[in-house]
């Protein structure tokens, strides 16, 4: 059971070398610089590390003669069967002969190790753009969603119908200077099994004697954005990549992760043109005639929408609803996000959903915790997710009851540039709250990775000894005096029913000391056979009180050698409690980008 947690113990995406341990950490280090040494040897300079997914990881470089380069490397450590798909994906690019699509130039194997190499698309892609710059104007949003559409109407002319299979914002890569995009990342595309009028796309008698055609080709593609066809094994279809553009547009113009959150902010309160906002909102919809129909009339009507009438572009600037500080440091900031009490968020019934599906991105990711909860439920999870993407250190505690939602959050973000699109985060996340029905209590501690602590053992019997120097760093922020009933506490909410590891008495009676000294902060110790790290994020808000918080952190440390078993268990403590307090809204109110924006003061 603890090691099954473990697994879940992550809502980022993809985990921070800085907790990795040394010695794996090294590996991953020593690994990638083979892959450069081996591409400085081709001839190729300027190279780097550009992404990272499942199933590999991709470099970028620069020809002799001056192209710019792009190169997929599958893990090793895959199964072989995992691997072939790099080869399987090299096909399928070059099946599409389109200018919006990159070129793949070669496919090689060099020992075990699988490369691709293909044509680098100008520009980044758009989860990183969205990050950056928060919920999309309109008019991008309409523009994006025009050349997708393109795209989607050159693969059903092919020969043989193709699916992309995983349309959503990172494999997408946008030119700022253009508005022009290219579709990337074919690892998931098949031929499709249907046609969009449902009827079976067979080339041949053999194909239609297979029995193949009664059993899906189709892969999984990423959960935060394909469609419940897709997800539940359905033949592959053309209607697949109409779900991921719906996704994708929704999650641009909402600056979400995913598209789960359209039933509490609905594409039509996204100041979008109407037409354009209501076709989005079918096409997310539940009912299979009604997305049908959307699909049909975005292929059909894009292009005339698209010449809707804008004004300049605007960005959302609006305040944050629970406070955030801006704070600076000359320290990196790698956030992670640890999140416990999720297990009330989940629904009852049938929680099978992704259970039959043997697929490794399904344990990279770390997204099956997602099973057996309700759309709004896991659009606010990814929301929480998200605001771990920024350089950002803190904490959110949330209490649902019959009134609302009360929220305490401590949300300290460390680099200007990114205060609009982090208000923005921040505000999405507390809207979905207010759309949820459940009463319980949802705690998210955002730590840097850089400062983790790890400490390694031989074997799970023997204890964790830390190196001599091994401390918790803490800031100091004076605060100004606060009520007593005012202050919060550790253990407000008692033992969070999700955590598995029992920490040892001498561990919690420092935490209790610590409670007793104005401080905001979290600890969380994440137990493993041979290896454990001690997460932490402290700012001390009485200053003159640093010599018993220092005291008091050490107390810990000297304990960690008590600490038996696997598991995960921690503490957080907000500077304040009752921070905000919001009412229930079911769903955000229609707002729609005007029909005539020079009327519109």
């Amino acid at each position: 059971m603890a090691e099954f947690a473990l697994k879940h113990f992550y809502i980022a995406e993809e985990q921070s070398i800085y907790l990795l341990s040394q010695n794996d950490a090294r590996k991953l280090k020593q690994w990638v610089q083979l892959c450069m040494r081996q591409l400085e040897q081709l001839g190729y300079q300027q190279i780097s590390l550009i992404g990272k997914g499942a199933y590999g990881f991709v470099f970028a470089g620069t020809s002799r003669d001056g192209a710019q380069k792009v190169f997929k490397f599958s893990r090793i450590t895959l199964p072989e069967s995992v691997q072939a798909r790099l080869e399987d994906e090299a096909y399928m690019q070059q099946q599409v002969v389109h200018p919006q699509v990159p070129r793949m130039l070669a496919f090689e194997r060099v020992g075990k190790q699988s490369i691709l190499m293909m044509q680098r698309a100008p520009g980044e892609d758009l989860e990183k753009v969205s990050l950056q710059l928060g919920p999309l104007p309109a008019r991008w949003v309409l523009q994006i969603a025009a050349q997708l559409v393109q795209i989607l109407n050159a693969l059903r002319q092919l020969p043989r119908t193709q699916v992309h299979g995983d349309i959503k914002p990172s494999n997408i890569v946008f030119d700022r200077d253009s508005e022009a995009i290219s579709l990337i990342d074919w690892g998931s595309s098949v031929f499709a099994q249907l046609e969009s009028d449902g009827q079976q796309a067979v080339t041949d008698v053999k194909s239609l004697m297979s029995g193949d055609v009664n059993h899906s080709n189709a892969r999984l593609g990423d959960v935060y954005f394909i469609g419940a066809e897709q997800l539940n094994g359905a033949l592959s279809s053309p209607r697949f990549d109409e779900q991921g553009v719906a996704s994708t547009l929704y999650a641009l113009a909402s600056g979400q992760s995913c598209r789960f959150g359209h039933r509490a902010i609905p594409a039509s309160s996204l100041g979008l043109p109407q037409e354009f906002a209501r076709t989005l909102d079918n096409l997310l919809a539940d009912d299979e005639v009604l997305k049908r129909q959307a699909g049909d009339y975005l292929l059909q009507h894009m292009e005339r929408m698209r010449r809707h009438y804008f004004a300049s572009d605007t960005w959302l600037i609006e305040p944050p609803l629970v406070p955030v500080w801006l704070r600076e440091s000359d320290e990196a900031i790698d956030t992670v996000v640890y999140s416990s009490r999720r297990s009330f968020l989940m629904a009852d019934g049938d929680n099978r959903e992704l259970m039959y599906m043997d697929d490794v991105q399904l344990e990279k990711y770390y997204k099956n915790y997602l099973v057996g909860m309700g759309e709004i439920e896991k659009a606010f999870i990814a929301a929480v997710s998200r605001l771990g993407q920024y350089p950002v250190v803190g904490g959110l505690a949330l209490h649902w009851n019959e009134e609302g939602v009360a929220i305490d959050a401590s949300l300290n973000l460390y680099d200007e540039s990114y205060q609009r699109a982090f208000h923005a985060a921040v505000n999405t996340m507390v809207k979905l709250a207010r759309a949820l029905c459940h009463q319980g209590t949802f705690k998210s501690c955002m730590f840097n990775a850089r400062n983790t602590l790890h400490i390694d053992r031989n074997h799970p019997s023997h204890p964790f000894v830390p190196l001599p120097g091994t401390s918790l760093a803490f800031e100091i922020q004076p605060a100004p005096p606060v009520n007593e009933r005012n202050r919060h506490s550790y253990f407000e909410d008692g033992r969070d029913p999700d955590e598995q590891l029992t920490l040892p008495d001498a561990i919690i009676e420092a935490v209790e000391q610590l409670n007793q000294i104005h401080h905001t902060g979290c600890i969380i110790f994440e137990s493993l056979d041979t290896h454990l790290r001690i997460h932490s994020y402290y700012m001390l808000l009485e200053p003159e009180k640093a010599d018993d918080f220092t005291d008091l952190l050490a107390a810990i440390i000297d304990a960690v050698p008590l600490i038996k078993g696997t598991g995960t268990a921690g503490y957080m403590k907000l500077p304040y409690k009752n921070t905000r307090q919001f009412e229930r809204q079911e769903q955000q109110a229609e707002r729609f980008y005007p029909k005539d924006p020079k009327r519109t003061k």
